[in-house]
This record gives C-alpha cells, sequence and structure tokens, in this order.
C-alpha cells in the first residue's frame, strides 16, 4: 500500500481494489475499496452529538474520495505507526494510529468514564485472497493481537479498573486481495499469524509512545 499524510488527512492506497471488512464510519461491512482515508479531528469537534456519518462523508465526497473506507481519529495523523510480518509467503502489512484517552477494559466492574475523544484504528491488508468467513475470522485475530499488545504495556487508564484492552471506538479494517479465498484466517493458519505478528507489532509501538506523551497528565487528572 502507499501511506500518504498531509495536513488532516492520512490515506492508504492500495495497487488494486481490495475486499474489505470493518465497521469504518465510511462505507463500513463488506466492501471493494481502492484506499482508506483517516480524517483528524479536534477533540471539541468530535463529540457525541456530531453526526459523524454525515460529516465524514461530506468531507470526502469535497475531496472526490466518497469510495474510499472513511475513518476519525482525535490522535494526530502524523503519528501513524506501520508494521510488517511474513509467514509462509503471505504477507501483511498494517498502517494504525492509536489515542488512549478513551480506553477501557472489556467487562470492567463499572461503567467507562465520561465518553472522550481517542480511538484505536487498523487497516491490516493481507497478501492471501480471504472468504468472507476469513475476513470474519481475521476480524477477531486483529483485535485479539490489539488487545494482546495493550495488555503488554500495563496502564490501567482512567478509570482504574485493570489493564485496558482497548478505547470505545475502535475500529478494524481487513484488506485482503481478490480472488478465490483462503477458508479461514484463524492462529494455526499462516494468514492469521502474519496478521497477529503485524498488528501487534504496530500497536505495541503506538501505545508506548502516546504513553510516554499522554499517560503522565491523565494519571495527574486523577
Amino acid at each position: 500500500m502507499r501511506i500518504e499524510q498531509q495536513g488532516p488527512w492520512l490515506s492508504a492506497t492500495f495497487e488494486q481494489p481490495q475486499r474489505c471488512l470493518s465497521w469504518a464510519v465510511h462505507r463500513p461491512g463488506f466492501v471493494v475499496a481502492e484506499r482508506v482515508l483517516w480524517r483528524q479531528v479536534r477533540n471539541e469537534d468530535l463529540h457525541p452529538q456530531l453526526d459523524a456519518v454525515a460529516w465524514l462523508a461530506a468531507e470526502l465526497q469535497a475531496r472526490g474520495d466518497a469510495a474510499a473506507i472513511g475513518l476519525l481519529t482525535s490522535r494526530t495523523v502524523a503519528c501513524f505507526e506501520t508494521a510488517r510480518a511474513r509467514v509462509a509467503g503471505v504477507e501483511c502489512e498494517v498502517l494504525l494510529t492509536l489515542g488512549l484517552s478513551n480506553a477501557v477494559r472489556a467487562a470492567a466492574p463499572r461503567a467507562p468514564a465520561a465518553w472522550q475523544a481517542g480511538t484505536i484504528n487498523l487497516l491490516a491488508q493481507l497478501s492471501q485472497p480471504l472468504s468472507d468467513t476469513a475476513l470474519i475470522e481475521a476480524v477477531s485475530i486483529a483485535s485479539e493481537a490489539r488487545t494482546a499488545a495493550l495488555l503488554d504495556e500495563p496502564w490501567e487508564g482512567v478509570d482504574g479498573d485493570g489493564p485496558i484492552t482497548g478505547t470505545g471506538t475502535d475500529c478494524v479494517v481487513i484488506a485482503a486481495a481478490p480472488g478465490e479465498g483462503e477458508r479461514y484466517a484463524g492462529l494455526h493458519t499462516a494468514v492469521g499469524q502474519a496478521l497477529a505478528q503485524a498488528v501487534y507489532a504496530a500497536t505495541r509501538r503506538a501505545a508506548r509512545r502516546w504513553l510516554d506523551e499522554f499517560a503522565a497528565a491523565f494519571a495527574a487528572r486523577g
């Protein structure tokens, strides 16, 4: 993928259209796309009352990218991380932005704190074509690897309920080469192993970078 960052935009452009699965703000679900874009916003702009779907659609339309998959983040998009992994001929490339001001722990004993902007948005591109079933499984593997990386940076977030497992607004985009697809993408497959390794590496570096910048400030608030 070709990665470009300019102003509030971060983009990943594929050499050919990819079969993608995500719950992105713009063009979620099973879609074919040539590009994935992140739009950076200020924390004060990205609030619960914002109609994020309509706003981002208009922004993408204005730049001629209505057919792209669109993501929103309050993290500075220049702080993106990448990682690559190759297992038994299967390659995975990950592009990720990470902010943890909205960090939570799944199944925590109390409700999360008031909503704040901050999220982990990750794109993983696989060289191996995947069936719909394998794309669904790949989303699970990517989410698992992201959480493993966060647990290895044992920060308890703003609520102090134990090591965080993600944020309240994370998004995963899986992109796979077109063609006849692999049936499964679990951790016993080369696809799953390459995916997990790349996601883990990118998340771990991004988390360490964010914590170095902001963890002390959040601790002081508490």
